[in-house]
């Protein structure tokens, strides 16, 4: 005797080797027993043999018409058994009663399960709307299945290229377009970015970078709403002193200049002057929730998305000419001695005599001209007092870290000739090393101004945002903790308040302290354990970190497209570790496939081989260990 019995939503049929009351044990044609409840046996029959009768029944249900089964079905709920002997018109053997079963069991759509070998015809108007959702399901196949093809054909559906976009940065998972996008990109084993840029949805893989970061970080654009004209401020004393700014000729956004007075003798007033946005922006307000949710400006070759409206910017950055509200740190200093014989911190207005440009500059201003006093040195009443006492301050971080900072290394900015957004501009790579003069005055008074305000936040106790460094460990927090890298007792970034939030939540913390004194604990914006201090660490840190991210994108891509446009295919490199080395033409570090082990520091010349813009990397191979 054998039986059809239904096992986790499939019929099987076996040989009964044993029975009880509410099981039973069977054996299947390779001889496994297997025990089955009686309540999942759809019937028993003695021929033909189990296997045999399975093939038979699939076949002779696949022959079924199920429109005609639904017809003659009974409206009620009906047992297959029952209604299998009305159907055949005789007493259905095994074969047939099993055809039957598998057609009703095949169309749930026109068929209800309610139970055990029983069934109910769906209602016309139900199994009209089924029908029509199979259909509809069918045609969306049939369509998912023409764009996986296309896509594989290296043609671009339009309706792939609508949501190309969409499908790197918030991909919808649930929708056809998406599931033929997934399809193809498994079946030509390659990532989601090959394949789109493959079939055409972007020109070239600059464009993907570019609009990916975009639609991630800028869904609606980077343009700004329309702001208010910021009061000017009348009101505050002016500075009579002669300011100048240093930075790069690309620089729109002047947050800082110096001045120089002398007092006699060796003793000088040297003035650092920030620009103060923070006097118009308000916490809470309008402008502050838009750089709070930029949290800086965003700076790629060739391009910047500032964090402030340009209206904001044209009107508190210190450009030459225009008079321009400041926060002014004055530091009155012995050039001979180095020592600091007092500092004062004040609002006022001042007026920038020229926006000097390290560009034009640092060919002249050189430390072996600098060091000579007879050597004619441009704007030397201004650069030879800060060189002097910025000697001065960078020995005194250097006693307190315990050694020498290393200021050796090579740094490069872009200089793009077209287009940010154009594979074809040519870019320039401007060496600048981060020992020159011009460069270490800007860092050492930005470090003493942060260092100074963050310790008069500390002594007021104003809360304030930090960045410290102990044991190796670089954070930011609301503590006023040492930078042992630095080698400052406080570091609170104050001096970019144009273009970091950071520095303008502090500078409305130094403003509050330099405007009231002992009372500015309670005038700050921001009062002691305000829980919103560390939620901007928290967003200022990985905002800053997806900024950072960009920018060493692009600047690596640049770097591939200035070597191709330089025709490189030899290049010298520095090892840094194991099979990784640094260019020395570029600022690019890469590895290299193969390479023996070399110490740090060791010369060797690599061959070019390709490159991948997209991957951002540089297909290359050792070429000689000792280069001449």
């Amino acid at each position: 005797m054998h039986v059809l019995y239904e096992e986790s939503g499939t019929f099987k049929a076996a040989k009964i080797f044993s029975r009880s009351d509410s099981t039973m044990q069977v054996e299947s044609e390779s001889g496994k027993r297997s025990k089955i409840k009686n309540a999942n046996v759809l019937f028993e029959f003695d021929s033909p043999e189990p296997a045999q009768m399975l093939k038979q029944a699939q076949e002779q249900s696949s022959g079924l018409e199920i429109d005609f089964l639904w017809e003659c079905t009974p409206q009620e709920e009906f047992e297959a058994a029952a209604f299998a002997e009305e159907y055949f018109g005789h007493p259905p053997n095994a074969v047939e009663k099993a055809a039957l079963i598998f057609a009703l069991n095949s169309a749930p759509a026109y068929f209800h399960r309610r139970g055990k070998g029983r069934y109910r015809p769906a209602p016309p108007d139900i199994l009209a709307a089924a029908l029509a959702a199979l259909e509809k399901k069918r045609l969306q196949a049939e369509q998912q299945q023409r764009w996986t093809d296309q896509l594989l054909a290296g043609e671009l559906p339009a309706e792939i290229a609508e949501i190309a976009t969409t499908l790197l940065t918030r991909p919808d998972k649930n929708t056809n377009e998406w599931k033929a996008f997934a399809a193809a990109v498994e079946q030509k084993q390659t990532t989601p970015e090959r394949l789109l840029l493959s079939v055409g949805a972007w020109p070239h893989a600059l464009a993907l970078h570019q609009t990916r970061f975009m639609a991630t970080h800028f869904p609606k654009g980077p343009a700004f709403p329309s702001i208010a004209q910021p009061p000017a401020f009348d009101d505050l004393p002016f500075a009579d002193v002669t300011a100048y700014s240093m930075d790069d000729s690309s620089t729109f956004e002047v947050d800082d200049a110096m001045s120089v007075t002398a007092l006699g003798g060796d003793v000088v007033r040297l003035g650092i002057h920030i620009a103060a946005p923070g006097l118009a922006i308000e916490r809470g307000g309008e402008l502050d929730r838009l750089a709070r949710a930029r949290m800086s400006t965003v700076y790629i070759p060739g391009h910047k998305i500032p964090m402030l409206p340009g209206e904001l910017i044209s009107e508190f950055s210190l450009d030459a000419g225009k008079i321009r509200p400041a926060l002014s740190l004055y530091i009155d200093a012995n050039l001979a001695t180095g020592e600091l014989l007092g500092s004062e911190t004040r609002l006022e207005r001042i007026r920038v005599a020229e926006n000097l440009r390290h560009e034009t500059l640092s060919d002249d201003i050189t430390a072996e001209a600098l060091a000579d006093p007879s050597a004619a040195v441009p704007y030397a009443e201004w650069v030879r007092p800060l060189w002097r006492y910025a000697q001065h301050l960078s020995a005194q971080r250097d006693a307190v870290r315990g050694k020498a900072e290393n200021n050796s290394r090579v740094e490069y900015s872009f200089a793009l000739e077209g287009p940010h957004d154009d594979p074809d501009t040519r870019v320039k790579l401007i060496p600048r090393r981060r020992d020159a003069p011009l460069d270490r005055i800007i860092a050492e008074y930005m470090i003493l101004t942060n260092n100074i305000w963050g310790g008069l936040l500390a002594q007021h106790g104003v809360p304030g945002i930090y960045r410290s460094q102990q044991a190796g460990r670089v954070r930011m927090s609301t503590h006023p903790l040492p930078h042992e890298a630095i080698g400052v007792p406080y570091y609170a970034w104050s001096t970019s308040p144009l273009r970091r939030y950071v520095d303008l939540v502090n500078q409305w913390q130094v403003i509050a302290t330099a405007r009231h004194g002992v009372s500015a604990r309670l005038a700050a914006p921001f009062k002691p354990k305000d829980a919103d201090l560390f939620a901007i660490i928290g967003a200022f840190d990985a905002q800053y970190a997806s900024w950072g991210d960009y920018q060493n994108a692009m600047e690596r891509y640049w770097c591939l497209r200035w070597l191709q446009q330089q025709g490189q295919s030899l290049v010298e490199a520095t090892v840094l570790r194991d099979d990784l080395v640094r260019l020395d033409c570029a600022p690019l570090v890469t590895r290299v496939a193969g390479m023996p082990a070399l110490e740090r520091g060791h010369k060797v010349v690599i061959e070019i081989l390709g490159y991948d813009e997209l991957a951002l990397e540089v297909d290359c191979r050792l070429r000689d260990t000792a280069p001449a």
